[in-house]
């Protein structure tokens, strides 16, 4: 009998000669893309350094993973909400693919309400984290819209809108130091705009009033701002909002993703949140104006099952006094590896940005050196990953990513290895 693989290997083979055997036609978006994405290849590297270097002790500060535990109080949670799955009175099936009225109730009072944002918790839709929410969002939008990124930027806001068909529709706006990395609005028109602040990669952040401009054009233009805070626990800065709803006016042109990966852990749970306020409308074909919120609710009742119950749980626990404090702190540990980081790397003579409101550190490269020749000396000179900042963007290519999410005692090792 023949194989599976031997079958796939035979069938490539037929569909390779002039197209025979092909039946089933491709999104032929996806041939667009860059062969891997940028954290399959580092991962790639590293393992080929890896097998040749056994002995080596390896440090990574490049992929934004967590290291540190669920605080205690996420985790007494979910250890009750699975008690409850095994009791039959208290039990739950499918939950609402929204989200469950406890976490949105608690989100729309924490985070919003507290800091005089006017958002409802049936505004607010829990899902399993921004990555998938900012890549899925355009589903309720047209395919001809003209989309902003910045450069550097979050691979998947590109990636996304390639698979999507708008790989000739992108206008890049540069993140220099010659700007302080704060991309100047367009001169051409445009739809759709990304902006990520604190920002990933640079660690940077929008100042209130630069903010500001961003929301006045999109309500001059009628451009929807799409606005990822996934970072907004790491602001310290009284100038820095934390919600893009702090700006007069966004609830009219601003739809805001949320994640409690890094705020809290949960890159192995899975749980974020999307903010679509009623005021947000879009225009159909026939001339009529419907709210986006609407549209992302079919959305997700047809594509999604929701956030587990357990899951929900835990996020709310986040929310408690005890959850709030435990949580802090891990925030404060991080932003204690950053100033850490940024302290050592300006005095051996880098140029560091960020790490001051963000778990990111954006460091230039030595002159004339580009990203990745950057990383491979730093992976095989001192065994320590770093992300280069190239598979961010164009403007990346003399810069690399640093991320504060590793333990002290890597970090400070990482740092001595440097500095030697």
């Amino acid at each position: 009998m023949m194989s599976i693989n031997s079958m796939n290997q035979q069938n490539a083979s037929l569909c390779n000669e002039n197209g025979e055997g092909c039946s089933i036609r491709l999104n032929d978006n996806y041939s667009l893309l860059k062969p891997s994405y940028l954290f399959s290849d580092i991962a790639r590297r590293v393992e080929v350094f890896r097998k040749e270097n056994p002995d080596a002790r390896i440090i990574r500060l490049g992929i934004g993973d967590v290291t540190l535990p669920l605080v205690p109080a996420v985790v007494e949670a979910l250890h009750r909400a699975a008690d409850e799955q095994a009791d039959r009175k208290t039990f739950r099936g499918y939950g609402p693919e929204q989200g469950y009225d406890f976490l949105r109730e608690a989100i729309a009072e924490n985070i919003f309400t507290k800091r005089g944002c006017e958002i409802y918790p049936d505004e607010i839709f829990v899902s399993d984290g921004a990555k998938s929410d900012t890549g899925n969002f355009t589903d309720i939008l047209a395919r001809d819209l003209r989309v902003l990124v910045t450069d550097p930027v979050y691979p998947v806001y590109v990636d996304s809108n390639i698979m999507a068909g708008r790989a000739d529709r992108l206008v890049l706006a540069p993140c220099t130091e010659e700007n302080g990395f704060v991309p100047a609005l367009p001169k051409e028109p445009v739809d759709l705009i990304y902006l990520c602040y604190p920002n990933n990669p640079t660690g940077t952040v929008l100042r209130r009033n630069e903010l500001q401009k961003w929301v006045d054009y999109a309500l001059s233009t009628g451009a929807l701002i799409l606005f990822d805070a996934a970072y907004q626990a790491y602001i310290r800065s009284t100038d820095v909002p934390r919600s893009i709803y702090e700006i007069p006016g966004a609830r009219r042109c601003a739809v805001e993703f949320h994640s409690f990966s890094k705020t809290a852990g949960f890159t192995g749970l899975r749980c974020g949140y999307t903010v679509v306020p009623r005021d947000v409308e879009g225009l159909c074909a026939d001339g009529t104006c419907r709210p986006l919120r609407d549209l992302w609710l079919r959305r997700q009742t047809t594509k999604f099952n929701g956030t587990p119950y357990i899951v929900q749980r835990a996020a709310e626990a986040i929310f408690t006094e005890e959850g709030a404090q435990q949580v802090q702190e891990t925030i404060d540990y991080y932003l204690g590896n950053a100033a850490l980081m940024r302290k050592a790397l300006t005095a051996a003579g880098y140029k560091v940005y960020g790490g001051e409101d963000s778990p990111y550190l954006w460091l230039r490269t030595p002159e004339g050196m580009d990203s990745w020749t950057f990383f491979e000396m730093m992976l095989r000179r001192y065994h320590i990953v770093c992300t280069p900042g190239e598979g961010f963007g164009a403007a990346g290519r003399n810069f690399v990513r640093l991320t504060a999410f590793g333990s002290r005692e890597e970090c400070e090792e990482a740092l001595a290895r440097i500095q030697q």
